[in-house]
């Protein structure tokens, strides 16, 4: 997947990561939003049964989304680690949250409710998983 330049121009610093490396932790705190700009990460969730890997994520890629929807601050919802070596790029949230508030309420809105969902739907599917495995 390329990425688009309007993406990268959020890019404010890029990170190596090796092999199995965390990018991000599950229940941390987190402020940034990163960009997957080579390699693939796996997602993964905490569940009863041990850890779910819930997606595997490539080139192009954004994580930590969530931060758009709480302007800022956010506890994280699942754990990215690395698969092979990765370069993630830094986004510039508070830009991004600045371009954020200049759309309309209503796609503001709109945008929150599918983050939220996103976010909703990658709970239930670990649950539902692990009932499965159990």
């Amino acid at each position: 997947m390329a990425i688009s330049k309007v993406i990268y121009d959020y890019v404010v610093s890029e990170e190596n990561y090796g092999d199995r490396a965390e990018i991000i932790q599950e229940g941390t705190k987190g402020r940034w939003a990163f960009l997957v700009l080579e390699g693939e990460v796996k997602v993964k969730k905490k569940t009863p049964m041990g850890w779910l890997t819930v997606d595997t994520i490539k080139k192009g890629a954004i994580l930590g989304e969530m931060v758009l929807v709480t302007r800022g601050e956010c506890i994280r919802t699942a754990s990215v680690v690395a698969h092979g070596p990765v370069k993630i790029g830094v986004l510039d949230i508070d830009r991004i949250i600045k371009d954020f508030e200049s759309l309309s309420p209503q796609l503001r809105t709109l945008l929150g409710v599918l983050i939220t969902r996103l976010r909703e739907s990658m709970n239930r599917l670990a649950v539902l998983v692990a009932k499965a495995a159990g």
